[in-house]
């Protein structure tokens, strides 16, 4: 049996955790956030775990994780930055020839003349994007430059407070109507994909954005030999085991709109027969955790 260190909470570990075992992998929770950790007397030791899952979300917090546990990830730090760095995702598919929609990266502080000529090179309504963020957290969709410029004037607000990391954003096309699917690759090859949908009544109010921790409903689907084999270029580009690409299809054009390294599972249905083989069997083949 191998152990194997999970810092995933909630939906993922739940579902992850039967199916695993029944496959020789015994999945334990491992929280590396909101918690107090000794360093001298840490929760964990090297010699608990054989390997990790995905590494932590809080990569400081990460960082204290992965000093005590020793462990191979299935996705490691680099795995984990590379994809949360949205423009540096789209650059590098952009440089590979792959579809993705144009974007303008805008490192702060910049004058508000220059964002207005950004926003001058869209047909609006534009959508403006934190670089780093998850879970669609602070994207917003602006119609007109006063809105556009109101947006950045409010990352401007965070983006002066010396402690933030990342000061950076994105301001991309909009896509209206696109059909957004979540598609998994698991060393290279396509393993499942699901179409990520808000109720009519969302549809009705307003709401745009396709986040499943934001009330879209994630239906199982089978894709395209097309769509399999742009999310599979995507994650050999990136060099990235396990990721879950985000594909915006309208009229004629697909597009990769993002990607998550630390993707969450789906229930076992919404995915192509024997994934949870192939999880472990990856699980299994990582290298011997250090001691």
């Amino acid at each position: 049996m191998i152990d194997l260190a999970v810092a995933n909470d909630t939906e993922t570990f739940q579902r992850m955790r039967d199916p695993l075992a029944e496959r020789g992998v015994q999945v334990h929770h491992v929280p590396a956030s909101e918690r107090t950790v000794d360093l001298a007397d840490p929760p964990w030791s090297p010699d608990e775990y054989d390997a990790g899952y995905v590494y932590p979300g809080r990569i400081m917090e990460g960082g204290v994780a992965d000093a005590f546990l020793e462990v191979p990830w299935l996705n490691d730090h680099e795995a984990v930055l590379t994809s949360r760095n949205k423009a540096e995702v789209i650059a590098r598919l952009e440089r590979a020839d792959l579809p993705v929609p144009r974007s303008v990266y805008v490192s702060n502080d910049v004058s508000e003349a220059t964002l207005a000529d950004v926003f001058e090179r869209f047909e609006p309504p534009v959508v403006v994007k934190p670089n780093s963020t998850t879970r669609g957290t602070g994207v917003a969709k602006a119609h007109d430059v006063d809105s556009f410029l109101g947006i950045c004037d409010y990352l401007s607000l965070v983006h002066n407070y010396k402690a933030t990391g990342d000061r950076s954003f994105l301001v991309q096309e909009y896509l209206p109507d696109a059909v957004d699917y979540r598609v998994m690759v698991l060393e290279g090859e396509y393993v499942g994909a699901v179409e990520r949908r808000l109720p009519e009544s969302a549809v009705s109010d307003g709401q745009w954005k396709h986040n499943v921790h934001r009330g879209a409903e994630a239906t199982g689907v089978s894709l395209p030999d097309r769509h399999r084999e742009l999310a599979e270029a995507v994650a050999a580009e990136l060099e990235i085991p396990f990721l879950g690409v985000d594909l915006l299809e309208t009229g004629e054009r697909l597009v990769v709109n993002e990607t998550n390294a630390r993707p969450t599972i789906d229930e076992e249905t919404k995915y192509e027969p024997g994934f949870y083989d192939r999880l472990a069997a990856t699980i299994r083949s990582l290298p011997p955790a250090s001691t």
